[in-house]
């Protein structure tokens, strides 16, 4: 476990360890098998996991890469050949979005397995069934890893996630506990999801009003606080922008005072929190259907 914090090098040398993913899966898939999803151990393998797929997506080696991505039917010869994983334009996000990955492997073998939907749906059933806060952080953790990029992988994963694997309620459930890194990395893996826009009518559905019963009134003085809060209107404004129908949600919820609370709030260890609170004001009133409601 302390190895896999070892930085980009150190994670390379694990991921390419034969048999080292594959023994950890297979050590969680019987914890829970076994209905011990709360020991140490399961802690352990877990957050290794966690950190063997932070920044996956740019350390995958080439030959993953052109396996995976070079399925980029609707861009052009013409364009700019993006690398591995993609420029950082918006078009061709929006066409790697649309990307689908290639058919999964049934038996993923090492580094695989990291992003198939079966330990996908490991994270979400210790998220659903461990009490310990180190095991939901790092299945969270993991899962936010794997959502972070720009390229299909992330947006397959969060396909899983959403409607695959319907992982929203044990997310959802995360929102409420009390611990608050825990929390925060809940909604921080919400946030990557909600990029995806043909997930966003789901994610809205399901937990758009547990974000706004969420937010505080005002922000208080922690930084994880802060974090979580600015975390919780990004999200919002990537699910209200482009959705006139998601906007009078939040406004149904209440969450137009919060929200405007939280943007005056202007000293410098909120900055961050009234900043996008800001942001998703500003795209709130973008909708002019609903003027007359924000009005009143």
């Amino acid at each position: 476990r302390n190895m896999s914090s070892a930085g980009p090098e150190g994670r390379k040398k694990m991921r390419e360890c034969d048999g080292l993913i594959d023994s950890l899966v297979y050590y969680i898939q019987g914890a829970i098998a076994d209905h011990e999803p709360n020991d140490k151990a399961t802690e352990n393998c877990v957050c290794i996991l966690h950190n063997l797929s932070y920044q996956l997506e740019t350390e995958l080696p080439e030959s993953y890469a052109q396996s995976i991505y070079m399925q980029r039917r609707n861009i052009s010869s013409n364009d700019k050949t993006p690398g591995c994983f993609g420029t950082r334009s918006r078009k061709v996000k929006e066409k790697q979005q649309d990307t689908p990955l290639p058919e999964e492997k049934s038996n993923p073998r090492g580094v695989e397995s990291l992003w198939h939907s079966t330990l996908i749906r490991i994270y979400l059933s210790l998220i659903a069934k461990s009490t310990r806060n180190y095991t939901q952080e790092a299945s969270l953790g993991a899962l936010q890893n794997l959502t972070a990029g720009t390229g299909p992988m992330p947006f397959a994963v969060a396909r899983t996630v959403v409607q695959k694997a319907n992982g929203l309620p044990s997310i959802r459930t995360m929102l409420h506990v009390s611990h608050p890194t825990v929390k925060k990395t809940a909604v921080s893996l919400l946030r990557n999801l909600s990029r995806n826009t043909s997930l966003q009518s789901d994610i809205a559905r399901e937990v758009l009003p547990d974000l706004v019963s969420i937010l505080p009134e005002s922000v208080p003085g922690s930084d994880t606080v802060c974090e979580t809060t600015a975390s919780i209107c990004y999200t919002l404004y990537n699910l209200t922008q482009s959705s006139s129908h998601n906007a009078r949600l939040l406004l149904s919820a209440d969450g137009l005072p919060k929200i405007i609370a939280i943007s005056m709030n202007d000293s410098n260890m909120f900055s961050k929190a009234s900043r996008a609170a800001s942001v998703l004001l500003y795209s709130l009133w973008s909708h002019p259907d609903l003027h007359s409601a924000y009005k009143k």
